[in-house]
């Protein structure tokens, strides 16, 4: 146990919609302060305001709600608070930590030039590290713009321990002088997220290791500030199935695409949390209680984790597979009805007993089901099974119909519907493959499908008499 209070935040900015690799530090960062009896916090920050995105706030909100993820908080916006961020600015400024400087854009960018032609790592020059408070005092009086920057060692190793990587040595020669305070009076990442984990009493900062380079900056400050340091953990790359890094910019993999589909919460929870994660064993399924209480980062992978859509399909299958039936029907019927144009009349607790078993997301129900929900067309030469005949399959599908039209409305279900097919086969000196497929065929429309007793069973007595009256004559 944990000698403080555990408190984890995720603090998202609102560039765009909550991206997946975004989902899995806030389920990490979750899972460990509930497994702890400790606070979650969710902490918008939002001081670059060149990348605001309208409703960005409102899709990380929605998203993580809708998972199960609510924080124990209000959200926290920095954008809120930047006189707090000004009054460290300048405590740094004052204990020698951190420096105004006046360089123009031009200037800047004229110096990156030289040292890229060069062949020289990009980093400011110092320029203005040295500034006497008379000069400082002048270019202020002129009114001309400045930026805060951190003021690095010159040659200082800068260590600490990653919970996820071991003991990290940076030295303080390959950082450059960071700029913390811009010239519109908003802090940078770099100062801001400091000194809200420190006001906040994080604990522990969960985040991607694309931020790993940048810690040595904030222990300085940290440092500088007689705070102390919270635990590290900078989680692997996400990356697709060839290896190449999971891109923020790709639409499909906003976490909230995936709930649109309709695949269920707990689905990619469990996918998510392992992507990256395992506890050991062959095991995969586990609630968001049972990750609550297995969760640790000590089982963390180094490596890049896989996004792997095949997966994740896989898990979304697993869930509904073990719902309960009755609860299935009803929730993907609403889901139906709210999020397609299909004919809901025509969604049957038969049709959800065969989609419950073949499909990994909800919005794969009506292509798949297309048969159910609208006229089929096909070439009447698909009736005729490989290795059968017209004439054949013409006879199948006739004697099939009289045992059909036999049945009972009241005796409509899978044992009589089979039975009497197969005695169709039994007593004409026929194969399953001259009954069933034309009746496969006839009923959908395709050669791949749920197999004939269901699909007798989901159009039900007169719609299924009707489509194989019609293909019989569209054989004929």
């Amino acid at each position: 146990m944990f000698n403080k209070k555990v408190i984890t935040r995720f603090a998202p900015s609102p560039t765009g919609m909550l991206h997946i690799g975004g989902l899995r530090t806030a389920l990490y960062s979750y899972l460990l302060a509930k497994q702890h009896k400790g606070k979650f916090i969710l902490r918008i920050e939002d001081t670059d305001r060149s990348r605001f995105v309208e409703g960005a706030v409102d899709n990380i909100l929605d998203t993580l709600n809708k998972l199960g993820l609510s924080p124990d908080n209000e959200p926290y916006y920095q954008s809120e608070h930047l006189d707090n961020y000004k009054k460290y600015a300048d405590k740094l400024v004052s204990s020698g930590h951190a420096y105004h400087c006046f360089c123009s854009a031009e200037r800047l960018q004229e110096i990156r030039d030289k040292q890229i032609a060069n062949k020289q790592a990009t980093k400011y020059d110092g320029h203005c590290r040295n500034l006497t408070d008379d000069e400082i005092k002048r270019m202020q009086q002129l009114n001309k713009p400045y930026v805060i920057r951190l003021k690095m060692p010159t040659s200082e190793d800068i260590s600490f321990t990653d919970n996820i990587r071991g003991n990290v040595s940076i030295n303080s020669a390959n950082l450059d002088d960071q700029v913390i305070m811009k010239s519109d009076g908003y802090p940078t990442y770099h100062l801001a997220v400091v000194v809200d984990d420190y006001e906040m009493g994080v604990t522990h900062v969960i985040r991607g290791e694309e931020w790993l380079p940048s810690t040595p900056k904030h222990i300085l400050i940290y440092k500088y500030l007689g705070w102390d340091i919270p635990n590290y953990a900078h989680l692997p790359l996400l990356l697709n199935t060839d290896r190449s890094k999971l891109s923020k910019r790709q639409g499909d993999v906003a976490a909230s695409e995936y709930l649109r589909k309709g695949y269920l919460p707990a689905a990619i929870l469990n996918f998510i949390s392992l992507l990256g994660w395992h506890p050991g064993g062959d095991r995969e399924m586990y609630t968001l209680d049972e990750l609550i209480k297995e969760f640790s980062l000590d089982k963390m992978n180094k490596a890049g984790a896989i996004f792997d859509l095949d997966k994740l399909n896989w898990f979304g299958l697993q869930y509904f597979q073990n719902m309960d039936a009755s609860l299935f029907y009803n929730s993907s019927k609403e889901w139906l009805k709210n999020n397609s144009d299909i004919s809901i009349d025509k969604y049957t607790e038969a049709v959800a007993i065969a989609a419950q078993t073949r499909i990994s997301y909800l919005a794969e129900l009506p292509g798949i089901f297309s048969h159910i929900f609208e006229d089929i067309s096909y070439s009447p030469e698909l009736l005729i099974f490989k290795k059968s005949d017209k004439i054949t399959t013409i006879k199948g599908l006739e004697k099939s119909l009289d045992k059909l039209n036999d049945v009972d409305n009241k005796e409509w279900n899978a044992n009589i519907i089979e039975l009497r097919l197969l005695e169709v086969v039994k007593n004409n000196n026929l194969t399953n493959g001259d009954v069933f497929w034309p009746i496969r065929v006839a009923l959908s429309g395709k050669d791949k499908s749920e197999s004939p007793v269901e699909l007798l069973l989901e159009l039900g007595k007169d719609n299924s008499i009707l489509r194989i009256k019609t293909a019989l004559k569209n054989l004929k």
